[in-house]
């Protein structure tokens, strides 16, 4: 496993993308990373997402302690510095309530993935003229949430909770922090869908750019819909193996696509950071 003290090191590029704005990156960032470009999503909302892959294709050891992706990509440092750059970029960072259970003090924030690069991200955020913190949006149909965890209670985020009508019910039995929304969206349905996701993100405010981190349920959800522009994709150097009923997901669960409905991306940007690639991939949306 890669030591986890080792200084960030710039990515080498392989395929750069050339549609897009190109951000105005502070110089550590873009001396890391190099040029970022992205749709200037003003007008129509961007939906994008990140997840990191072992090469077997797995995106979680699904084991107490080692859930998250930190242990795919053996706790990169350039893994978390481009984790980083994207929520930086993001109005709005999209998760599942499994996904916020795997990692139950986590704060969907650039800094806190990437602290080291905390000052720089803020710089980025300013220069874009977005608010200091991406909107934190956890969906869950039940509402089996304990709104003590930090993204709800530190108040250092302003935090969506995307719900059912029963789940809303359940979460009005505690105590609501005053940064944290409570939405509604259906009235019986446990599965929520992503169009209504979005909906409900983007309410009054045309042009934003969303972050979908999943899990891979809420993520198939989306691509089933067609709803994801651009998925970035971090291939670590590792063979994560599978047995029978062990849990371990891929990046989509829940959902076939191959060979009836394949959903083909086109390779827009590549990039290398050690041995781990950094790449980018673009789906064809039927978002309005």
């Amino acid at each position: 496993m890669p030591a986890r003290s080792r200084a960030l090191r710039a990515l080498q590029p392989l395929v750069i993308a050339r549609r897009g704005q190109i951000l105005p990156l502070p110089r550590r960032l873009a001396r890391l990373y190099g040029a970022l470009r992205l749709p200037a999503a003003r007008t129509r909302t961007y939906v994008y997402s990140n997840f990191v892959t072992t090469l077997d294709g797995v995106v979680s050891l699904h084991a107490k302690g080692h859930a998250t992706g930190a242990d795919i990509s053996g706790f990169s440092a350039e893994d978390r510095m481009v984790m980083g750059l994207l929520r930086a970029a993001a109005d709005a960072v999209i998760v599942g309530s499994g996904t916020l259970a795997a990692d139950p003090q986590h704060l969907w924030t650039p800094e806190a993935i990437c602290p080291e690069l905390g000052r720089d991200y803020a710089r980025l955020r300013a220069a874009l003229g977005m608010a200091v913190a991406p909107l934190n949006v956890i969906v869950s149909g039940t509402g089996a949430l304990d709104l003590r965890l930090p993204v709800f209670a530190a108040g250092r985020v302003q935090t969506l909770i995307l719900t059912t009508t029963a789940g809303a019910r359940r979460l009005a039995r505690q105590s609501r922090p005053g940064s944290v929304r409570i939405h509604a969206l259906h009235r019986r349905a446990i599965a929520i869908e992503p169009g209504a996701i979005l909906g409900a993100v983007c309410a009054g405010r045309r042009g934003q750019r969303i972050l979908v981190e999943g899990g891979p349920r809420l993520l198939a959800h989306f691509y089933r819909r067609r709803l994801i522009d651009e998925q970035f994709l971090t291939l670590s150097a590792q063979l994560a193996g599978r047995s029978n009923g062990d849990g371990r997901p891929g990046m989509v669960m829940g959902a076939h696509f191959a060979p009836r409905a394949a959903l083909w991306g086109t390779l827009s940007d590549a990039r290398r950071g050690g041995s781990q690639l950094f790449l980018r991939y673009a789906f064809a949306s039927t978002r309005p």
